[in-house]
């Protein structure tokens, strides 16, 4: 393993690293308004079954690659004797969608940063007007590569890893904070009901393929990401019950974010399927009627700000490894190099919300703006291409039982019980039909 490269100090700290990946605004304002949309509880119960059905496994089979050969997704893919197909959907895919989604998700999580300092001088710009100010939106999204810059020059244990055992619990006490306000407002207990009890009427088979998308989306899986971080891991780390704890905490901050949104939802009488709006129409009330609801506004843009930074650092990292691993660079240069490129390619993302008509009227595949077509085209046709690609190549190409000795190193119980078997007929026939109908779903060709 290269000196550049580094390895985890401790079980902890990569469970919080993967987690923080993980975890990202996804959870917390993605998760609670497809909930919305989706029949509430009844759609909660589904994404739980394909979380711990279909994402753990997943989890499972890229950490376990990235440990097997120690490289980065490229590096992966060519040390085990992939084809240029595999090669190109897999590993150079994966490192795209890394890259493309980092130049936009910065420019996402500027905004929170600039919602945190309104919110402290109590001086809120209309959002719609704040998205659309070049002088405001540019800036942020510099400041906030500079951020995850900074915190990946720190190495993988006196970086990545010291940040998320510090970023993952504050994130976890701001959300809680936030759930007791809003679980005490006049009226939350219809959104309590609406959020916990299941109407299992009112599933369909487009909420199901809704919640296995955004189970997809929360766990980070097709993104490199993991098979980046497993290849810093040491032989005695357990990756299944690794990928079971990181399988468990970003769900519980999913299922959290949704305890924050619901109640306040009914509270003030808004539409729970309102959409992409949801989070901060419903917020936007909770705080005026909090003690120091400016402070409180501000703290929990700065939880949406650690939640975007957790992942934005992970797919710097992405890059980066492969940057260190097939150029032979230093941490250093890689970082720096990834960074910048990034912010310039998400310059037009920064503009596509009104400031630019160039930008903001664009059409692709359907979508308008740079921005959403950015998202549609790497954040989530690749990505599923990426994980379908990753469980046909382990199920069908490799042999498949090297990857199983690789889980069970670490995992002592793991091999001699039922999981091995039960892991790799998921990995063979479930997962990749299941991921299938997902990305048909995506395309349109299924409704």
């Amino acid at each position: 393993m290269s000196a550049n490269r580094g390895q985890w100090a401790s079980s902890f700290g990569f469970i919080m690293a993967a987690a923080g990946s993980a975890v990202g605004l996804g959870n917390i304002w993605r998760f609670p308004y497809l909930t919305g949309q989706n029949g509430g509880a009844a759609f909660v119960v589904i994404y739980l079954l394909c979380v711990v059905l279909i994402g753990v496994p997943v989890l499972m089979n890229e950490m376990a690659l990235g440990r097997m050969t120690g490289k980065s997704t490229i590096g992966t893919f060519k040390a085990t004797g992939a084809k240029p197909l595999w090669m190109l959907l897999g590993g150079v895919l994966a490192i795209l969608v890394s890259f493309f989604v980092l130049s936009y998700y910065t420019v996402i999580a500027g905004w929170t940063v600039g919602y945190m300092a309104t919110s402290l001088v109590n001086a809120p710009v209309p959002f719609k007007e704040f998205i659309a100010t070049p002088s405001y939106v540019i800036p942020l999204t510099g400041l906030a590569m500079l951020v995850t810059v900074i915190i990946v020059l720190g190495g993988i244990s006196g970086g990545i890893e010291k940040a998320n055992k510090i970023l993952m619990p504050t994130l976890f006490v701001l959300l809680i904070i936030t759930i007791i306000r809003s679980l005490t407002l006049e009226g939350a207990g219809a959104g309590i009901e609406y959020y916990l009890v299941p109407d299992f009427s009112k599933i369909t088979g487009m909420t199901i393929l809704k919640a296995l998308t955004q189970a997809f989306f929360s766990l980070g899986v097709g993104w490199g990401i993991m098979i980046t971080y497993g290849s810093y891991l040491p032989k005695t780390q357990n990756i299944a019950s690794s990928s079971v704890w990181v399988g468990v905490t970003d769900t519980t901050i999913a299922l959290l974010s949704g305890l924050m949104v619901f109640p306040a939802v009914f509270a003030f009488g808004h539409d729970p399927a309102a959409g992409p709006t949801l989070i901060f129409e419903v917020l936007a009330n909770i705080f005026p009627q909090m003690p120091l609801g400016n402070f409180a506004g501000a703290l929990f843009y700065m939880l949406l700000f650690f939640a975007a930074i957790t992942s934005t650092i992970s797919m710097v990292e992405v890059v980066g490894s492969w940057l260190i691993d097939s150029r032979s660079w230093n941490r250093k240069k890689a970082t720096w190099t990834v960074g910048i490129a990034a912010f310039a390619v998400g310059v037009p993302s920064a503009l596509s919300n009104g400031s630019s008509d160039l930008f903001s009227n664009i059409q692709l595949f359907g979508q308008t703006g740079i921005l959403n077509i950015m998202d549609h085209v790497f954040g989530t046709v690749s990505m599923l291409i990426v994980v379908l690609t990753t469980c046909l190549y382990t199920g069908w190409v490799i042999d498949t039982n090297k990857v199983i000795d690789e889980i069970h190193e670490g995992s002592p119980y793991f091999k001699t019980t039922i999981l091995a078997s039960g892991w790799k007929f998921f990995i063979r026939y479930v997962c990749p039909v299941i991921i299938l109908l997902v990305v048909l779903n995506v395309l349109g060709v299924i409704g």
